[in-house]
């Protein structure tokens, strides 16, 4: 009877210390523990307020299932570099779900898709109709070159460096790129720390952009009315993505595996003649690669990864990056709006950074507060779709300096 008494207690002591519940408790057990609240808070976030959903609330649900104890569905161990390289068989043989998703992650392969999908909503009209915006959106990158100096500064990694400072960018694919090709894991930032603080600015866009507008612009500047864009002609908006790819590929080589596949995307919208393609890259496709991409790089988000000082440096100096790549386009708006005898609106500078099309209509809603009449929405599209490319190009830009 003795035996089967202790049978059952040996087993049910068993089951218990192999339960996730036992390992919360355990030592180190409460990071894991506050990170699934922290998950709990962004995914109210996606749901409730609607901060980024698309992508907010799979990194939010990947950051839940790799702080759950004992679910082995991502290991971090599995990516450090053996030799300066990745194992990957060892990744597909002893991974995890996660860790097998997080492969289309590290190999830079869901970025450029999603860039596509990108690519076929993309109206570049407005950019087209006023070219002058290709300045705005090259401004607004002021604050990720700016912030890279900075941070190399405050001691971090040249890699590291890069990685937080291409959240000027206000692009969250752009940032997962750039951070997986340059972060080689093992340090205290990864590749989902870059992405939460990416994706929590960008959802922050209409509370951190307004104040600085109406900071740095005057109440004669904000009623500035612009003339209205002439129309494109089809021949132009099928040239201009080729030209684009070219050009651009030719000047930054590090950039056309994004700007590339934007461009390849709005040239099959453009075209006319690819209706279905159009329709599976911009819906089918997209809606498959943003889920793989949320959850994966949530999964990076380990506890002893997230609760460190030099994650706290990440969302400081990225919310500067940010501040600072809205600050250059009004900046240059300023300079536009002299130069052409107050012809321009520095309001439409803000929307140079790459949050499409967000940033454009916090210009539209705070231009109206001055002028309920003035209707800047389309004017502010250009330097925004431009910010697209000018944070592709600005990518490409880092990843050929820092190798």
């Amino acid at each position: 009877m003795g035996g089967v008494i202790d049978f059952f207690t040996n087993t049910i002591q068993g089951l218990w210390e192999d339960s996730g519940i036992h390992a919360l408790f355990a030592d180190g057990g409460w990071k894991n523990l506050l990170m699934i609240l922290i998950s709990f808070v962004f995914m109210y976030l996606a749901i409730a307020k609607g901060f980024e959903p698309l992508l907010l609330l799979p990194i939010s649900f990947g950051m839940l299932l790799t702080n759950l104890p004992m679910a082995d569905l991502y290991h971090a161990d599995l990516w450090q570099l053996v030799d300066g390289h990745v194992d990957y068989g060892k990744v597909l043989r002893d991974g995890g779900l996660l860790d097998i998703l997080y492969l289309g992650v590290k190999l830079q392969v869901y970025p450029p898709l999603i860039f596509l999908g990108i690519g076929c909503m993309t109206d570049f009209s407005p950019l087209i109709a006023n070219p002058k915006s290709f300045l705005l959106g090259a401004a607004a990158q002021g604050g990720i070159f700016f912030t890279f100096v900075v941070a190399g500064l405050l001691g971090f990694t040249a890699a590291e460096a890069g990685s937080i400072a291409i959240i000027g960018g206000a692009d969250g694919p752009t940032a997962i790129y750039v951070s997986t090709r340059l972060l080689t894991g093992g340090g205290a930032i990864t590749t989902g720390n870059i992405a939460l603080a990416a994706y929590t600015y960008m959802a922050l866009v209409p509370i951190i952009q307004p104040p600085i507008m109406r900071l740095m612009t005057t109440k004669k500047q904000r009623a500035v009315k612009m003339e209205q864009l002439r129309t494109v002609s089809k021949t132009e908006k099928i040239i201009f993505p080729i030209a684009v790819t070219i050009i651009v590929s030719l000047l930054v080589p590090s950039a056309a595996p994004l700007v590339g596949m934007l461009m390849f995307g709005n040239l099959l919208k453009e075209s006319g003649v690819a209706a279905r393609l159009i329709d599976t890259a911009q819906n089918a496709l997209m809606n498959i690669i943003t889920i793989f991409l949320g959850v994966s790089v949530g999964a990076t988000t380990k506890a002893d990864q997230i609760f460190s000082l030099k994650f706290g440096g990440v969302m400081l100096l990225g919310v500067i990056a940010f501040s600072l790549g809205t600050a250059c386009g009004l900046l240059f708006g300023k300079i536009m709006y002299r130069v052409t005898g107050g012809k321009v609106n520095p309001l439409i500078g803000s929307a140079g950074v790459s949050a499409v099309p967000m940033a454009a209509r916090i210009s539209q809603k705070v231009g109206a507060e001055t002028d309920p009449t003035n209707f800047l929405l389309m004017h502010a599209m250009g330097p925004n779709v431009a910010g697209v490319i000018g944070s592709a190009v600005a990518a490409g830009v880092l990843l050929s300096v820092i190798g």
